[in-house]
């Protein structure tokens, strides 16, 4: 039937397709978990089980062999993400209330999912687009985005804005899984190849179990402040990640538009940081539907502008490949011309 292809159609299909499944179910039968019990109830209310195994399987996925040149570039990129996330969100909270604002076309924002929809990359597309779009530096640079993944970076950024703060057990209890992975990982290359196979495979689970978390009422009233937000996302993280790689990586900007986007894992912090930090339970529904609505935006935005700055500033622009050729004709042990 060919199911798996027509959902790779989608946009973080393998993210989105169980959410909204999730949320169908949540909708029309929001006690089909108590009623079956057992693994049923297991599969849909099993949110942190889950994600603590992905967390685990990221983690193991990890190698620490990289360049000198390949961590400067992932390490300009993920703090640069992190560093806008954080701005954004202080400046959001002068305007947003800590409930999240509740009439007008804005309802349903919130500081909580300002920075969640900006704080994660989309590491698996920004490495595919670096692999057609970028250098192979470029594309190693997907080694640290991984670290973006889960509730942790969202919470060091909530602190570093000071709009939360997280116990240091918490704050370790939300790295620990990851850590253990990737010692496990890089201790054992076999293990590494065994446990990174769950990085996608775990993903519909915890997709489908975030998707019960949320009504329908809350997808549609966020649908088009989300394509807003998504929007917004590529144009702030998108300018930021361009002028950084330029003038901190040494890059032509490619990278930067290539990693302006929101990861599928960032719908999973609205709700994990409610039920550690109870005051942003009110607004973790409609950040995460937010959040999912991005994800689909930047997913359907980012390669295009990607590849357009490619041929205009990148890889596949003229100046560039003239520069190449120029490196190419160039004879062994001579300097090329400044």
């Amino acid at each position: 039937m060919n199911i798996k292809s027509r959902i790779d159609r989608i946009p973080g299909g393998m993210m989105i397709l169980p959410l909204f499944l999730g949320a169908c179910l949540n909708t029309l039968a929001p006690n089909t978990g108590k009623f079956f019990g057992s693994f049923t109830n297991g599969l849909i209310t099993g949110t942190l089980p889950i994600l603590s195994v992905w967390f685990f399987c990221i983690g193991a996925s990890i190698s620490l062999k990289a360049t000198p040149l390949v961590l400067r570039k992932s390490g300009v990129l993920v703090s640069v993400k992190i560093l806008t996330a954080a701005m954004a969100g202080v400046i959001a909270s002068w305007f947003i209330p800590a409930d999240g604002i509740t009439s007008g076309f804005f309802s349903g924002l919130s500081v909580l999912a300002i920075i969640a929809v900006m704080n994660d990359t989309n590491g698996g597309m920004y490495m595919a687009l670096m692999q057609q779009y970028g250098t192979k530096e470029e594309a190693g640079a997907f080694c640290l985005m991984c670290l973006e993944s889960g509730p942790f970076m969202t919470m060091v950024t909530l602190g570093i804005a000071g709009l939360a703060a997280f116990p240091w057990q918490t704050m370790v209890g939300a790295l620990l899984p990851f850590l253990i992975g990737f010692a496990l990982g890089n201790l054992d290359k076999d293990l590494r190849a065994f446990f990174t196979q769950g990085v996608s495979v775990m993903v519909p689970f915890f997709a489908f179990a975030l998707g019960n978390n949320l009504n329908f009422s809350t997808i549609l009233n966020t649908g088009l402040l989300g394509i807003v937000l998504g929007l917004a996302v590529i144009v702030v993280t998108g300018f930021m990640l361009v002028m950084a790689d330029i003038l901190l990586a040494k890059g032509n900007g490619t990278a930067g538009i290539g990693a302006a986007s929101t990861a599928g894992a960032a719908v999973t912090v609205p709700p994990i940081i409610a039920s550690i930090e109870p005051t942003f339970a009110p607004v973790a529904p409609s950040a995460t539907a937010l959040i999912a609505t991005s994800v689909v935006v930047t997913a359907l935005l980012t390669p295009p502008l990607t590849a357009w700055w490619a041929r205009r500033f990148g890889v596949l622009s003229p100046r560039y490949q003239a520069a190449e050729a120029a490196k190419l004709s160039q004879p062994v042990g001579v300097a090329p011309a400044e």
